[in-house]
């Protein structure tokens, strides 16, 4: 019995790494998202405080105008509120993330699978046995 206590107790590790990995999956997933809203989504900048009429910003990937890269030259209220440095650092932020997810994920689904094939090997030992 204590065999049967062991993998249990195996088992329920593995179950607990496996959704560990499957969380960090989601964070990584739930950054992913944000980097895409601040990339793909238009915006609006206040030009003073409390502004009635905020100015209306393109989306920083799919602009045709040069608000995005030139607007530093035109004195544009737009250039400065989304900036590339702070996207690609949501992105790389999820790159670690995701891998370590996805390690855990992998390690607690393939200990899981290993127990129960070591299992299966056991009782097909003890039936060879029993013959």
């Amino acid at each position: 019995m204590r065999s049967r206590e062991y993998d249990l107790d195996f088992r329920d590790r593995a179950g607990r790494i496996r959704a560990w990995g499957a969380g960090l999956l989601s964070l990584a997933a739930v950054l992913w998202a944000w980097c895409a809203v601040l990339l793909l989504t238009p915006y609006t900048v206040d030009e003073e405080p409390d502004d009635r009429y905020p100015a209306e910003c393109e989306s920083r990937l799919f602009t045709d105008r040069g608000t995005a890269n030139e607007g530093l030259y035109r004195n544009d209220h737009c250039q400065n509120e989304r900036d590339w440095p702070e996207a690609l650092a949501v992105l790389g932020l999820s790159v670690p993330i995701s891998a370590a997810g996805t390690t855990l994920l992998t390690i607690g689904v393939l200990s899981t699978r290993m127990s129960a094939h070591a299992e299966a090997m056991r009782e097909l030992d003890r039936l060879a046995d029993s013959r």
